[in-house]
């Protein structure tokens, strides 16, 4: 499926020597251009596509190491610079299925999508070969994302098989972008930014024996930050600086009236311990009255983001 259109995929090549050509025999050969970053692998995965010697094939080199986000951009870059109009991107370990490359990029030809993403949630029995601690990680991850993103609609947030409309890629600051394990999640944050529609692609699990990129430690502890600077960031764009609404209404007062009333009840509560003399009924719902009022301020605002979903008009 192409209908015409110039299609490329981005295979970033960092340790994947021993599966690289198999991935990229494998790619239908409806596909216009296939392009591999080796992101400085120090076996030189990049080697093992040039040897295939394929005339739709180009090898990149980066000097040092930037990470998979890094290496996937420089790849984007490279194919809108051929004319491609839809880039895949698909990793060189073998872990993700070529064949399921017309279904991802299938609602974007059809200008049902501006990105697509698989989604590997939906298949139990596929599900039973993913190791555990990465299915636990992805699904701790996948409701932080959905929050922070605004993609309330997804799963799988840290699935790297997607695909990409060029009108979208041109929009994005795509040098802005983190370039290594938080790339797929920054990416979705952007996208939501610029009000891109994004759309999950069911594609079941496919795991061998092959160590995860994904280090579920460092996720943990790493993303809860990254996530609430990327948070805010996304806030600011989509509720004061690209529009106004009744949600901006809801956060700009709910929320300080939440924490300062948060605040009042904990100092009231110390020194009520402190003198050991209870709290007065009219203190007491002093303190609770505005934290139930913000509370319900911030859960609209909530639920207004959960609508505000980018969706293609119709």
């Amino acid at each position: 499926m192409n209908n015409g259109v110039e299609i490329a995929v981005v295979i970033p090549a960092f340790k994947v020597v021993d599966s690289l050509k198999e991935v990229v025999l494998s790619i239908p050969k409806n596909i216009d251009h296939i392009i591999v970053v080796d992101d400085h692998c120090p076996n030189a995965s990049g080697k093992e596509a040039e040897k295939l010697n394929l005339t739709n094939v180009t090898v990149l080199y980066h000097e040092q190491n930037q990470g998979v986000g890094g290496a996937v951009i420089t790849g984007y870059k490279k194919a809108i610079s051929l004319g491609c109009e839809i880039i895949v991107k698909i990793d060189g370990d073998g872990q993700m299925d070529p064949q399921y490359i017309d279904r991802l990029i299938g609602p974007l030809v059809d200008d049902k999508a501006d990105y697509t993403k698989g989604n590997r949630f939906v298949d139990f029995n596929a599900l039973r070969s993913m190791p555990r601690i990465r299915l636990f990680g992805n699904s701790c991850l996948s409701f932080l994302v959905k929050m922070v993103s605004g993609y309330w609609n997804i799963m799988d947030p840290t699935n790297g098989f997607t695909a990409i409309h060029q009108r979208v890629l041109e929009k994005l600051k795509l040098d802005q972008i983190s370039q290594r394990f938080f790339f797929e999640s920054d990416m979705l944050i952007n996208l939501n930014i610029i009000n891109a529609v994004v759309k999950d692609i069911d594609i079941p699990a496919r795991y061998g024996g092959e160590n995860s990129s994904l280090n579920i430690k460092k996720s943990l502890f790493q993303f809860p930050l990254k996530l609430g600077i990327r948070f805010f960031k996304r806030i600011l764009f989509r509720y004061f600086i690209y529009d106004f609404n009744m949600a901006s209404v809801y956060l700009i007062l709910g929320l300080p009236i939440f924490i300062l009333s948060i605040i009042f009840g904990i100092v009231e509560w110390v020194d009520s311990i402190m003198s050991g003399t209870p709290k007065s009924a009219g203190t007491i719902m002093l303190v609770a009255l505005p934290i139930i009022i913000s509370f319900q301020m911030l859960l609209q605002a909530v639920q207004i983001d959960i609508h505000s979903i980018p969706k293609k008009d119709r």
